[in-house]
């Protein structure tokens, strides 16, 4: 996700940090440079994404998402909010899930969809619990650090997640692993940051057999959804995930219109006119 002052998330490729960096020293800023070096520092390991402890472990298969599709039914309505009352009240069972995503991380004999599945069930799952653990609570970005510093400070960038024998953070999934390795813009119909202005959180469990129809599903329901996106013809007030992720949108010679046109029932086109919404943090709470 961003940062509390509304800044883009990091970029794909580490070098671009170092372009700007010689950007800012040609150009007389090198106080500015010697700032976003030290960052840079900082932020390797989410840029890394996370660690590869278990990278050649061997594993029993597949996690068997099951017990989580059962919660999601159970306290996820067809919108998106979920009663997270209910999640504490059924702490166990949830604990059991995330038990089982800890101890069995992707194999490198997964299939593609399987270990896409898996990070995004994670995401959700561990945001859910983090909520959980600071609730009650108006919003995600109330937890943790006044002065949220994007991969440092934030909640995303906590590292409470237990996989295999590390500890990951949020943004260790969405940007280390599911951006970098698997360049599917699609996940951003899918991650859920606990907010009104996220996509809807699914009530059923992503899996690897359904996970493409699950992730247009996604689309057409996020484009469509005029809280989200407000689309006409002539003008389009897009939600800030087109502004924050642009870069993904853009990659393999695709573009913003193109994407909007593939789920949205309304067209746009070169001549429309593109703005974005201002992002709703409030709590996905029913």
């Amino acid at each position: 996700m961003v940062d509390s002052f509304g800044a883009k998330p990091f970029v794909k490729d580490w070098r671009m940090y170092v372009k700007t960096v010689s950007l800012m020293t040609k150009i007389g800023n090198l106080t500015r440079a010697c700032l976003l070096i030290g960052l840079l520092l900082i932020l390797s390991p989410a840029l890394t994404g996370p660690p590869t402890a278990w990278a050649d472990a061997t594993s029993s298969g597949p996690v068997d998402h099951s017990i989580y599709d059962q919660l999601l039914k159970k306290y996820v309505d067809e919108r998106g909010q979920v009663n997270y009352k209910g999640f504490r009240k059924d702490q166990a069972e949830f604990k059991k899930y995330l038990d089982l995503l800890s101890k069995n991380p992707p194999a490198a004999s997964w299939s593609k969809n399987e270990q896409m599945a898996y990070w995004i069930n994670a995401y959700n799952a561990f945001t859910i619990q983090l909520i959980l653990d600071h609730y009650p609570v108006q919003s995600i970005k109330d937890i943790g650090s006044k002065i949220q510093i994007p991969f440092v400070t934030t909640p995303w960038a906590v590292k409470f997640i237990p996989i295999g024998k590390e500890k990951i953070s949020l943004d260790n999934i969405e940007h280390g692993t599911l951006r970098k390795k698997f360049d599917d813009p699609r996940i951003h119909f899918a991650l859920v940051c606990a907010s009104k202005s996220c996509p809807r959180l699914r009530n059923e469990a992503y899996t690897a057999d359904k996970l493409d129809t699950q992730l247009n599903d996604q689309g057409r329901d996020f484009l469509n959804n005029p809280a989200k996106n407000a689309i006409t013809p002539k003008q389009a007030s897009l939600s800030k995930y087109f502004d924050w992720y642009k870069g993904d949108w853009k990659d393999n010679g695709k573009s913003i219109e193109e994407w909007v046109n593939r789920y949205s029932n309304t067209k746009i086109n070169s001549n429309t006119k593109i703005s974005f919404m201002d992002y709703n943090w409030n709590l996905n709470e029913q």
